[in-house]
């Protein structure tokens, strides 16, 4: 049996343990409880897992956990310890060392003081010189992408999918870029009907099957703001570009999709690493929405 073959065999595994972890973030999650799921003993399937996503199990909940904790933080009023209890640690002290070891600061004052306050609107006059925004005339982008409906702080779970399939396929290539598409404004769509797509940049689309999906980025002028920091202060940097910077641009939108360009992975980097540039697609310069 050829390498590729022996891969195939995982595909389905992989995606059903991914969507297992993504879906019950909030349940007690251990390592035998995702063999079974997986039809593996827990010794060949840590190693699987860890070949193809490039950490262990362990390490997976732990990042995702914390991850949706921060959204928390950043986007309710949730009590600290309530949110430390949802997201499975059992008492607010060791859910202030996780995330402060994550972090780089404890929940309450991430709250209070955490990046994604540089986009706030009493911080505009202050920060604004600070964010970095350029125009970019893009070319078309093919792309190979994975179908996500819900929230987008779970996207991750479409971008675990992509990635298992593509190293099942022997699709995957090194030079690949991350990709995430964006269809809806979560301000006017319900949480649990947003439309997304998790993608990875291709040379040429080769012919695919389901669950992949091609796709073009529309080539063009963009907007692009680089953004430093945890996917969860992403809200605030798409508000301040449309409250703060397009006004003040002299630009139109232009109807095509929003895209964000991973530039890093949260399993290599820690939360205030992370760099992601936001495309806002505009107007050719002179053009203004009809």
């Amino acid at each position: 049996m050829s390498s590729n073959d022996i891969w195939a065999a995982y595909e389905k595994r992989l995606t059903r343990v991914s969507d297992y972890i993504h879906d019950h973030l909030d349940e007690e999650l251990d390592l035998n409880r995702l063999s079974e799921i997986a039809c593996l003993s827990a010794h060949h399937w840590h190693r699987v897992y860890r070949a193809v996503h490039k950490e262990t199990l362990a390490m997976t909940v732990r990042r995702l956990r914390l991850h949706r904790a921060a959204g928390d933080l950043v986007r309710s009023d949730r009590p600290v310890r309530d949110i430390a209890a949802r997201w499975g640690y059992p008492n607010l002290q060791s859910f202030t060392r996780a995330f402060s070891a994550a972090y780089g600061m404890p929940p309450a004052r991430y709250r209070r003081e955490g990046p994604h306050r540089a986009y706030a609107t009493e911080n505009q006059e202050e920060t604004t010189g600070m964010i970095d925004v350029t125009i970019r005339t893009l070319p078309p982008q093919d792309l190979l992408c994975i179908p996500h409906t819900g929230s987008y702080m779970g996207i991750g779970k479409a971008f675990e999918a992509l990635y298992g399939i593509l190293y099942s396929r022997g699709l995957f290539r090194p030079g690949m870029r991350m990709i995430g598409l964006y269809l809806d404004d979560p301000d006017l769509v319900a949480e649990d009907k947003l439309r997304s797509f998790a993608c990875v940049t291709v040379d040429a689309a080769p012919a695919v099957q389901p669950p992949l999906e091609q796709r073009t980025l529309s080539g063009g002028d963009y907007a692009v703001l680089r953004h430093q920091g945890p996917y969860a202060n992403m809200g605030a940097a798409y508000r301040w570009l449309f409250e703060a910077w397009l006004p003040a641009s002299g630009r139109s939108i232009r109807d095509e999709v929003m895209f964000e360009h991973y530039l890093n992975s949260p399993r290599d980097v820690a939360p205030e690493a992370l760099l992601t540039e936001i495309g806002l697609p505009l107007q050719p310069d002179g053009d203004t929405a009809s």
